[in-house]
């Protein structure tokens, strides 16, 4: 009994997916198993397939071919034809550029991710990212870091069994950014679900990664705990030996 618990709680990639990139033409080749509860970085060189893998779990990208099964539903399976929408994987997802809703206030874009409607719930996610007083105002009056903290808030207000963050604090100022990076972790330990973050900065990924996938060209070539993936050596270190 317990060995199948351990194998149910978990995520199980193993896809193929052509990309085109600056660089040409290449494929991304991903082949892991992730616990759950881990938060995990996807970490490497701009159009090493970081946020095509995002898109592939979200249910947004489709690969060519292969599988995911979460927790022993099968998202997606090339042979047996099966392809779950985004709202079947319960996914929630950070987007790079946020995709905020420009027709809805900061209020509604955080409420719309709701299954079941609690405006306590988004009360709470506007106090802890400091919305407070944004409330009624839409995208297009906001800042680069409101907007990013919004589409945070959003993310998480799914309640989601996955969460993908993409670049999630990268348009925020050093004060906010160290608070969020807090809030994040804590927000992963609520969920007690897998979060997968994409960030290029060290600091953050040593403070909230408790594991590293470093991607090169489409391929993993290195994943583990974090301190193991990338040592304690300085950051022109680090980028140099991975060629990042």
């Amino acid at each position: 009994m317990a060995r199948k618990k351990y194998y149910s709680d978990m995520l199980k990639i193993d896809i193929k997916r052509a990309m085109l990139t600056s660089e040409g033409h290449t494929n991304l080749e991903i082949a892991t198993e992730i616990k759950s509860n881990e938060l995990l970085c996807l970490f490497g060189h701009s159009g090493a397939g970081k946020t095509t893998l995002l898109r592939i779990l979200a249910g947004l990208t489709k690969p060519d071919k292969g599988r995911i099964i979460f927790n022993n539903t099968v998202w997606f399976d090339s042979e047996k034809k099966i392809n779950l929408s985004p709202q079947q994987r319960n996914v929630g997802y950070m987007f790079q550029d946020y995709a905020l809703f420009p027709n809805m206030t900061v209020e509604h874009n955080i409420s719309f991710a709701q299954k079941i409607k609690d405006k306590k719930e988004v009360e709470k996610l506007m106090k802890l990212f400091d919305l407070d007083i944004l409330r009624n105002q839409h995208p297009e009056k906001l800042s680069g870091g409101q907007k990013q903290r919004v589409a945070l808030a959003r993310a998480l207000a799914a309640k989601p069994n996955l969460l993908l963050l993409d670049e999630p604090l990268s348009a925020l100022d050093i004060d906010m950014r160290l608070a969020l990076q807090y809030e994040i972790k804590k927000a992963h330990e609520i969920l007690n679900t897998i979060t997968l973050m994409i960030s290029h900065d060290l600091q953050e990924v040593f403070h909230l990664a408790g594991s590293v996938i470093m991607l090169r060209n489409g391929t993993i070539i290195n994943q583990g705990r974090t301190e193991e993936v990338l040592g304690k050596k300085p950051e022109k270190q680090i980028y140099n030996k991975y060629n990042v």
